[in-house]
């Protein structure tokens, strides 16, 4: 073989490995933008975790509209994972804390202080998500998206009877009268 020969077969080596690489790459994208489909939306211990497949079908999401929630989802997921990850690992110091046989309460009080911060703020991260998801639906999909937070979150405990019915989209409400 002459040298120009195989400086020929080592670029056709190189392009085959580079067309490989890019569909793999491909094919790993797809894969990544069907997960974030099926992302799950934890709401609550003892919830059904909200999916992307909970979106289409319960909610009713058209194709458009699961892309728009792809790119909301990508922007919440990390940083809500990063909160709770955080809240968790101050749990940990919490806990460590209190089983010391000379507690430091100031230092309990600072954990304590950044946990209600992280709280927050994870709550502020989770009405922006839903005020981004109202904001892609129509009228019939922010009813549901009404009732899935009354069915998922803790919130349905604590509302009066009149606004559970009132959320629930009955108009037929009645005064309490006690």
């Amino acid at each position: 073989m002459t040298n120009k020969n195989k400086i020929l077969v080592r670029i056709i080596v190189l392009l085959a490995i580079l067309n490989l690489t890019t569909i793999i790459s491909i094919l790993h994208h797809r894969y990544k933008d069907r997960k974030a489909a099926e992302t799950v939306i934890v709401t609550g211990e003892g919830q059904t975790p909200l999916s992307g497949r909970f979106f289409i079908q319960e909610v009713g999401f058209d194709k458009e509209q699961m892309e728009q929630f792809r790119q909301i989802n990508r922007k919440f997921k990390p940083k809500s994972n990063q909160i709770i990850w955080e809240m968790d690992s101050l749990k940990v110091l919490i806990f460590e804390e209190l089983n010391k046989q000379n507690v430091d309460t100031a230092r309990l009080q600072q954990l304590n202080l950044r946990f209600g911060e992280l709280h927050a703020e994870l709550k502020d991260e989770t009405n922006k998500f839903y005020l981004k998801l109202k904001e892609i639906s129509n009228t019939e999909q922010i009813d549901k998206l009404k009732k899935m937070l009354l069915n998922h979150c803790s919130i349905k405990k604590m509302l009066p009877t009149e606004a559970e019915e009132d959320l629930a989209g009955n108009n037929n409400v009645m005064k309490r009268t006690s």
